[in-house]
């Protein structure tokens, strides 16, 4: 199976600012606040699009931007909320966080669409602060920051037959033979073994593309000789080419070895189209040892076909069957999902500790988002944000740790307050 894979910076854009503003009208002395929200920023969204099959595309374009909100007006005008910011990807496109390889999504079918990076809400004007006791408030908020990160993207192209069996079962020359060229090789994300693509052109209008998974042992199951690996990949393939040594001491063992194995791993593997192949017929020993062969798969319930890869014997009514099993294996059975990341962390922790310099610092997503939202330069808003302070308890944790008066807080790296007990 093929991997092709790119690297993309996305930020989704910010909310647009509150607007703090009182209502100005002729003979009106005290109009009441009417300062209108910040609109959404918009969310970038990752969307399958069936016409696309690679990931060229992003070597050229690697980062991604959504626009911002607009601020508030007046007269309780909100803002003009951004258009999303969609980004069309492959089927196949497997999401992982760059920097931390966390799965974010898998992305298979026509239309299927991710967010990966949430725009952030608009700030809300000031008609929202007002109360019984603070009926002209002088607060606001700014929009919410934008969400960044980079994202790296895998492209799986789903093979329609995986080649499966032991070691030096002769699937490579398979391979080779029908492909008439050498394969295409890849590099697994997860192994230092190559497995090979190839595309078999049956004639001008019928083609397979086909996957060479490198020799499954016992135990493949459970890792070893990281067969788990591979076992997963071919979940996504239509049909298993099942390739038999003619020169191994029990082909027969062997078949049911590697059938158990890919049934232990997934019991839905069992059912899918799997037709044999019994090779390097171009031996006289072997070729004496196929209906012996042939008539213990057919009793077992399987079609078996005798070739020789080496020669290339009797492979082109082999290919033209496979193509007939592809044909007739419904779409929605060969994808199968990822599960989606869920980030694991509480937003409303947060850690202190004092800094090189002696000053005090507060960390966590919580806090920092609502410092990026505050407008230092408004008292009620400065007021709000040490209302929330209180309640995360970062004043308490401060006071245990034993600050003291005209000492510095930082709040992540951007904001420095003095500390007033």
């Amino acid at each position: 199976m093929f991997v092709d894979e790119a690297e993309i910076y996305v930020r989704s854009g910010r909310g647009g600012d509150g607007m703090m503003h009182f209502h100005r009208e002729k003979y009106v002395a005290r109009g009441g606040p009417d300062g209108g929200d910040g609109g959404h920023g918009g969310d970038l969204i990752l969307k399958v699009d069936r016409r696309i099959n690679t990931l060229s595309a992003f070597r050229h374009i690697s980062r991604y931007i959504a626009d911002s909100g607009k601020k508030g007006g007046i007269n309780n005008m909100t803002g003009r909320s951004a258009v999303d910011k969609i980004v069309l990807v492959p089927a196949g496109t497997i999401v992982r966080d760059a920097l931390t390889d966390e799965l974010i999504g898998d992305l298979v079918e026509d239309g299927q669409e991710l967010v990966v990076a949430k725009g952030g809400r608009g700030g809300r004007g000031n008609t929202h602060f007002v109360s019984a006791s603070f009926q002209a408030p002088r607060v606001a908020e700014k929009g919410a920051p934008s969400e960044e990160r980079k994202l790296k993207l895998e492209l799986k192209l789903i093979a329609d037959v995986g080649i499966v069996g032991v070691p030096n079962a002769g699937k490579s020359s398979f391979l080779a033979a029908v492909t008439n060229a050498e394969p295409k090789i890849a590099d697994y994300p997860f192994t230092t073994i190559e497995p090979n693509l190839g595309v078999a052109e049956l004639d001008l209008d019928h083609s397979l593309v086909l996957s060479d998974v490198p020799g499954l042992i016992e135990g493949a199951h459970m890792g070893v000789g990281l067969g788990d690996s591979f076992l997963r990949h071919i979940q996504r393939t239509k049909v298993i080419l099942h390739m038999l040594d003619g020169m191994a001491e029990d082909p027969i063992a062997d078949f049911d070895q590697i059938n158990q194995e890919m049934a232990l791993f997934d019991e839905n593997l069992a059912g899918k189209a799997q037709l044999v192949a019994f090779n390097k017929m171009d031996i006289p020993e072997v070729s004496a040892r196929w209906p012996e062969i042939q008539a213990a798969l057919s009793n077992l319930g399987y079609e078996s076909y005798a070739i020789s890869a080496a020669t290339s014997q009797d492979v082109r009514p082999l290919l033209w069957k496979l193509y007939e099993l592809v044909q007739s294996v419904p779409e929605e059975e060969t994808v199968e999902t990822m599960p989606l990341y869920t980030p694991k962390d509480d937003p409303r922790k947060f850690e202190i500790y004092k800094d090189e310099d002696g000053d005090w610092v507060v960390r966590g997503i919580s806090i920092e988002r609502a410092a990026k939202m505050t407008f230092w330069e408004h008292s009620g808003s400065v007021r709000r944000f040490q209302n929330l302070l209180r309640t995360l308890g970062i004043e308490d944790a401060l006071r245990d740790a034993g600050i003291e008066n005209g000492e510095t807080v930082m709040i992540g790296d951007e904001f420095e307050l003095e500390w007033l007990d």
